[in-house]
């Protein structure tokens, strides 16, 4: 299957998606929230609504992007993430998303789809999202090559300015799942083994991303979820659910550079990863 590169620039009609706070309290728990976060998960606080649920909305833009690219979904692989906060995301309402495909490349045996999200309320944009989907055996057309990304590099020799451990669960995917990402590969063990991953169903790259969002929130925000400005990662490995995460921040320039482990594997399964923080008493 060829990608329909005329898709590029493709704008979708505005998705509407209505939630309460209940909606943003199941997607803290998929992302790991404990008791001791009890201001993602009371209502009576809140609740606050961790920085990562913006990927949330964007889904229903997902498949209808996905379609008018070409792309078939069985070769999907979910390959960076980034989100952009103008304002803090009300604990419920009615939001408005419109996707648009910004890019097809040739990566010679696979190809890069790159798509993005804007999310308004009322007429206020609330955040900004953009999706990175490497697309397997579809490379090799002639295309252009991606840009290049900046991203901070992590100085050799460098003490972390954090580092948070957490332990997910054995039932993280099917838990997470509940928020919006219903792919099989999350949930059933004979899809994932008919994909290749014969050790069974794997964490979603987006669950991973809510504990890193999590860590930088906690360490390099002082708890306060307003101040996280932008987020991006690139997914370098499979996570397991059960398996434990490490993420390790780094202060580079006005940035914090991010990585973050599985387990005792040596290679990181978030890497190219970065923060923008905003100052103390800087205005939400």
């Amino acid at each position: 299957m060829s990608l329909d590169l005329s898709a590029v620039g493709h704008r979708t009609a505005p998705f509407t998606f209505e939630y309460d706070w209940k909606t943003t309290v199941l997607y803290a728990l998929g992302v790991g929230a404990t008791r001791d976060e009890l201001d993602y998960l009371y209502e009576a606080r809140g609740p606050l609504v961790l920085p990562s649920f913006a990927v949330v909305p964007a889904y229903p833009a997902l498949a209808p992007l996905v379609e008018r690219a070409n792309a078939d979904m069985t070769k999907v692989v979910h390959g960076a993430q980034t989100i952009r906060l103008h304002a803090a995301i009300p604990a419920q309402g009615r939001l408005e998303t419109t996707g648009t495909i910004e890019g097809i490349y040739d990566l010679k045996r696979l190809s890069q789809v790159v798509f993005s999200t804007r999310t308004e309320q009322g007429g206020q944009l609330l955040f900004e999202t953009e999706w990175t989907l490497v697309v397997r055996d579809t490379g090799g057309f002639g295309g252009p090559r991606p840009p290049k990304q900046s991203v901070p590099k992590i100085p050799a020799d460098t003490a972390p300015l954090f580092e948070v451990t957490e332990r997910t669960s054995p039932e993280q995917a099917l838990l997470y799942r509940l928020s919006g990402d219903l792919n099989p590969l999350h949930a059933d063990p004979e899809f994932a083994r008919a994909v290749g991953f014969e050790q069974g169903p794997i964490l979603h790259g987006l669950c991973t991303f809510g504990y890193v969002t999590r860590a930088v929130v906690a360490k390099a925000c002082a708890g306060d979820p307003r101040r996280l400005r932008a987020l991006g990662v690139q997914f370098k490995k499979p996570v397991w659910p059960g398996e434990t995460l490490r993420t390790v921040g780094y202060a580079v320039d006005d940035k914090i550079a991010l990585e973050t482990f599985a387990e005792d594997r040596p290679e990181a399964v978030v890497g190219g990863a970065w923060a923008d923080i905003a100052p103390s008493g800087a205005p939400a």
